[in-house]
């Protein structure tokens, strides 16, 4: 089987079940989260130990997890209780380096490496549970179009990128994190983040909330494809660090969770402030 059809193969049947979770909603999207979330950091924490960062990897995985969990009690109040995870969950890594690690295991690396993977992962990862029930979201088929919102336009802007760049692309965008990326393909992201966006407002104003015009939409497609982009060099530029081309093999054709939600962790965020706090109620669009 040929690495295309793979990929195709492997995202016929994802895309389904991850449309099937989002609409669900609730426990059901956060054991998916949850479940990236975890495969993620442990990917994450591989990568790290290649650097001899040596972290608490079952204590992050379990850490990134509880971000989830501690997120979906309420998802309707965002992250509002991430600082509990976090002052709860230092002091349990602090702890558990002084035997673990010791002066000589590099003890301040790696509660730093620990938190950051958790962080990475679980927490930014749970603005897509945010995201799907934000306060004022009318159905579940409402919830579920604002979770595509940052989902397709990263997608448009990976597929955008990857033509052009084909195509067109001459001259290399950072070829010391990212060897394959061209300016051109960056210029065809965003161009088509912004179409995509602004066709994307004629379906949200079938909502009654949370409703955004063509020129909100292609000015929110343009920063989602910076910060998917962003992404995206951000995890090339791990992999190049720890000497590894892809984070993992879970996803046959794909790669890793990492490879496959990188640009995800910058543009979930990203879309939930975007709509809760600037088109939102209350917020200047809102």
């Amino acid at each position: 089987m040929s690495e295309t059809t793979l990929r195709t193969a492997v995202a016929a049947v994802g895309i389904p079940l991850a449309v099937a979770a989002i609409y669900a909603g609730s426990w059901v999207l956060a054991a998916l989260i949850g479940a990236v979330a975890v495969l993620g950091s442990l990917e994450f924490y591989r990568m790290a130990e290649r650097r001899d960062a040596q972290p608490l990897a079952f204590i992050g995985a379990a850490t990134a997890f509880a971000f989830v969990v501690v997120g979906a009690l309420n998802p309707a109040a965002g992250p509002s209780d991430y600082g509990l995870v976090l002052a709860l969950a230092f002091p349990v890594i602090a702890t558990v380096a002084i035997w673990q690690r010791g002066v000589e295991g590099q003890p301040l690396l790696s509660i730093s490496t620990t938190l950051t993977g958790a962080v990475y992962t679980g927490a930014l990862l749970s603005f897509g549970l945010f995201l799907r029930h934000l306060p004022g979201h009318e159905s579940a088929w409402h919830g579920t179009a604002l979770v595509f919102a940052p989902v397709l336009l990263t997608w448009a802007s990976d597929t955008f990128a990857y033509f052009v760049g084909r195509a067109w692309g001459r001259r290399k965008l950072i070829p010391k994190v990212s060897p394959g990326k061209t300016v051109e393909g960056a210029i065809g992201a965003v161009v088509g983040s912004v179409l995509v966006g602004g066709a994307y407002a004629f379906l949200l104003q079938q909502f009654t909330s949370y409703q955004a015009g063509v020129g909100e939409m292609a000015i929110f497609g343009l920063i989602i494809s910076m910060a998917a982009q962003l992404g995206d060099l951000v995890e090339s530029l791990l992999k190049r660090d720890t000497g590894v081309k892809d984070s993992g093999t879970l996803l046959p054709g794909h790669g890793g969770a990492l490879d496959r939600f990188d640009s995800l962790f910058f543009t979930l965020p990203l879309a939930y402030f975007f709509f809760r706090y600037w088109v939102g109620p209350g917020g200047p669009l809102g």
